[in-house]
């Protein structure tokens, strides 16, 4: 074989594995970044969504509050104003904080756990007020206090009203974490983007991260029907 031609295989060959490896390091981030924030999101939006049922306004006026601004605002503009915000808190650049929220990741981080344990808490309460009376009468009755109440009746309850809710929140928040390309994070669809820039293949480079994402969702949806059926399995009929 011609050496030109070997050397035009191997040249392909290590294009090929750039590539490969670009979309594999975008893909661990779409995956941290939405994990990350999946994660903290939920463990704050627990205790506001307890909080949002409190009767008393001025604990749970606030929690409105934050919940109508952050679901009445698109995500996007969210993560610009935590992104190029941020850097212009008088003396933030003199602190150790400006270390960490520097690097697009965190601001990135921020913007999206603030907008899921919004959404999220939003599913919980719903899920906590259809709680069926009986069942808080009955704890009552069985002398529960409020907060045993809400830990062994009201939130195991609630957790299987709202897992299909809650299962279409994560997977809004790995769709929409392809904006965080925007402030220079290359997850997937940043990788698509450098790709596409570098070999003017955008049907190539786009179609294949779309795919990403839709294996990435099939994944989501998989595992959430797992858990629904293991939540509800106290509902299947008993086969004799």
């Amino acid at each position: 074989m011609p050496e030109f031609i070997v050397e035009w295989l191997n040249q392909n060959d290590i294009f090929t594995a750039m590539t490969l490896m670009e979309y594999w390091d975008g893909l661990v981030t779409t995956v941290q970044l939405v994990f990350l924030s999946l994660v903290i999101g939920l463990v704050v939006a627990v205790p506001l969504a307890i909080l949002r049922t409190v009767k008393n306004p001025f604990v749970s006026g606030p929690i409105w509050l934050y919940t109508y601004l952050f679901r009445g605002t698109p995500l996007l503009i969210q993560l610009y104003i935590i992104y190029y915000g941020v850097a212009q808190i008088p003396g933030i650049q003199d602190t150790f904080w400006w270390t960490i929220f520097r690097e697009p990741f965190y601001p990135a981080l921020l913007a999206f756990t603030l907008n899921t344990a919004a959404y999220t808490t939003e599913i919980i309460r719903g899920a906590i007020v259809a709680t069926p009376h009986g069942e808080i009468e009955a704890a009552k009755a069985y002398g529960m206090n409020w907060a045993m109440r809400i830990r062994r009746i009201i939130l195991p309850s609630a957790a299987r009203r709202a897992v299909q809710a809650y299962a279409n929140e994560v997977i809004f928040m790995l769709h929409a974490s392809a904006i965080a390309s925007v402030v220079t994070i290359v997850d997937l669809t940043g990788a698509a983007r450098n790709i596409y820039s570098r070999f003017y293949a955008p049907f190539d480079a786009f179609i294949f991260v779309a795919l990403c994402y839709m294996a990435l969702t099939f994944m989501l949806v998989f595992a959430f029907r797992k858990l629904e059926n293991h939540l509800l399995r106290h509902q299947r009929p008993v086969s004799s």
